[in-house]
């Protein structure tokens, strides 16, 4: 290719390509601004109603810098956490297969903010072997459009790119539906056979400072099987 033609192709993708992945991720910021007023609105509602309960019970929200904010349930943390990058799915991807998408490919770049379910005392205790689940993800696209990708979980119905348009509204069901689902999603004893055996290790650190692996379901990862079914 002459050096004409690389300018050429350098400036129409950078008119292009590179523009819409700037405004993919200031729509995910502005979303994850969204998604911290609604937390906190949300953490006041709720605490307002449980003023005459145990304090225990009362939600604790704090944002922790531009990418990061955190909700306390009870005995569980939800982490918000919204990616600096932009992404493309997969070729084998069902967006792919959306008439929205087919008719503009570069509908298909997406910013992503994560929730994450943690149990508290894995941050209280500094148990850095706990593990977290990854309960849903937010996709957003260059015309603000989005879709929730999850795992079993009840009421996150936006599951179509193109049908529908980020809003408030739209947020605070997928806070509420995040905060109804870390409550639901209890503690599981772990098999027997699994526990049976201890390193003196573990148990050293167990008496000093509660560090055994604990976890929602025994041995739950970040994979990207979690969350396709």
């Amino acid at each position: 290719m002459e050096k004409q033609d690389q300018n050429k192709s350098i400036i129409e993708t950078l008119s292009t390509k590179s523009q819409i992945k700037q405004l993919v991720y200031d729509n995910t910021l502005s979303a994850f601004q969204v998604l911290n007023e609604v937390l906190a609105e949300v953490t006041e509602s709720s605490n307002t109603a449980l003023s005459k309960q145990d304090e225990r019970l009362h939600l604790h929200y704090s944002q922790k810098g531009k990418f990061n904010a955190e909700l306390k349930v009870a005995g569980d943390i939800l982490i918000f956490n919204t990616h600096s990058n932009v992404f493309q799915f997969d070729r084998s991807h069902e967006i792919w297969k959306t008439a929205y998408v087919k008719k503009n490919v570069l509908a298909g770049y997406s910013g992503i903010i994560s929730v994450y379910n943690f149990l508290a005392d894995s941050f209280k205790y500094n148990r850095m072997e706990d593990m977290g689940y990854l309960i849903a993800r937010i996709f957003i696209n260059k015309d603000n459009y989005f879709f929730v990708q999850g795992k079993r979980q009840s009421g996150f119905n936006y599951t179509t790119l193109g049908s529908k348009k980020l809003d408030k509204k739209s947020v605070e069901e997928i806070v509420r539906a995040s905060i109804q689902y870390c409550l639901d999603f209890d503690l599981l004893v772990p098999p027997y056979d699994n526990v049976k055996l201890a390193t003196v290790n573990q148990i050293h650190q167990t008496i000093s400072d509660a560090k055994l692996r604990t976890g929602k379901r025994l041995g739950f990862q970040f994979l990207s099987d979690d969350i396709d079914k």
